[in-house]
């Protein structure tokens, strides 16, 4: 069953202010997902989805259906992130997408390595974001079977 009739819940790990304001008026012009909610570093992330201190509800805080993944974060970047969600039997399962400046080749074959889902490099334009994020929308939210609870919705 395609989870399009559900509520969907984006995470992202992003730590350019600007770069979160864009991306939400993009997610939200568009009408791209139901919810989104930034946190600014990877340890922040890992926190959230471990439900440790500001994040212990696990209502209010549910896991997402997705995590949009930065690389270049202060504290625990997004490389060091990955490998421990892909790496943790209790999240391992939710799909991370790698959504970065760095076009590196070895950062890209690092991130597959380590379990991304995939690799998309961040457009420079207002446009170009909109069309990457239909894109993800229009794949994972309308063609690809998530496992269900992904969302816990």
């Amino acid at each position: 069953m395609s989870q399009t009739k559900k509520s969907v819940f984006i995470l992202m790990a992003e730590d350019d202010p600007d770069d979160c304001l864009m991306i939400a008026k993009a997610l939200e012009d568009h009408r791209i997902v139901n919810r989104v909610r930034f946190v600014s570093d990877g340890e922040e992330l890992m926190k959230y989805l471990r439900h440790e201190g500001l994040y212990s509800n696990q209502e209010s805080n549910p896991l997402p259906a997705l995590i949009l993944l930065d690389l270049n974060m202060p504290k625990l970047d997004g490389r060091e992130a990955l490998q421990t969600i892909k790496s943790d039997p209790l999240l391992r399962h939710i799909p991370v997408v790698v959504l970065t400046t760095s076009k590196a080749d070895e950062d890209i074959a690092r991130c597959y390595r380590e379990g991304a889902n995939s690799y998309i490099t961040k457009p420079v334009t207002f446009e170009g974001l909109v069309e990457v994020l239909k894109s993800l929308k229009n794949y994972w939210f309308e063609m690809a079977e998530l496992p269900e609870g992904g969302s816990h919705n």
